[in-house]
């Protein structure tokens, strides 16, 4: 049976609709108390270039964000398999509360969006949102993005002066200035080293000791730590 003009003109259209370029304007918004981003990557990519994936073994340039916050290595990771990026829209840290907006604009090919940033403090935590379908057809849609953790460090709490490099252990900042000092470290027993959803901060009161450095009214924090508004136009 030979299939009319219409329909194959139809089914061209839509695989062509499947791959086109999009403009893109990329809100994101702190949703927590008192956990700051480190520079936000955003980035639009095909099926196979992902940031992260949950259930897998962190990547080293996904740990070196995770630890550290430093997104080069992401960043040259996604330049090298044509992605569209977006880097750091809030110039610096994402603050509690606070939003930022990118623009960005899609290639033929590049239909999932994929965003990753620190959260601080926190040993290996990230926000992460891994490949989301862009829409095709223009408006406005929400997203909410857990926390994570990369699996690449033990979670003791502790803010460690010069700590952040890959395999350093200890939190390189707590921003903001209500972290304590002194602890002991806390113990999970949490031995999953794949990437997989954060179990959010212990902390204490005690700013002069106790187990953790984090402050128990301030740091703790539960799912979804950030909401992400995607305007497609």
């Amino acid at each position: 049976m030979k299939a009319s003009a219409f329909t194959v003109a139809t089914l061209l259209a839509v695989a062509s609709q499947s791959t086109v370029a999009a403009e893109l304007d990329v809100e994101i918004t702190n949703l927590t108390q008192g956990l700051y981003f480190t520079p936000v990557l955003i980035t639009a990519h095909d099926s196979e270039d992902k940031l992260f994936e949950v259930a897998t073994e962190a990547s080293a340039a996904l740990q070196a964000m995770a630890e550290g916050g430093d997104i080069s290595a992401l960043v040259t990771q996604a330049s090298a398999s044509s992605s569209d990026i977006a880097e750091n829209p809030a110039e610096g840290l994402l603050a509690p509360a606070a939003s930022a907006t990118a623009e960005l604009t899609t290639t033929d090919g590049n239909e999932y969006l994929s965003v990753t940033a620190m959260l601080l403090p926190t040993n290996d935590g990230f926000v992460g949102l891994d490949s989301w379908k862009i829409p095709t057809e223009a408006g406005t849609y929400t997203v909410y993005l857990n926390g994570y953790d990369a699996g690449t460090e033990e979670n003791n709490e502790l803010v460690v002066d010069g700590s952040g490099a890959p395999g350093v252990l200890g939190i390189p900042a707590a921003p903001g200035g209500q972290a304590g000092t002194n602890g002991t470290g806390i113990t999970t027993g949490d031995t999953n080293t794949m990437v997989h959803i954060h179990p959010g901060a212990l902390g204490d009161d005690d700013l002069e000791g106790g187990n953790s450095d984090l402050n128990n009214t301030v740091h703790r924090w539960l799912n979804p730590v950030a909401k992400l508004t995607v305007t497609v136009k």
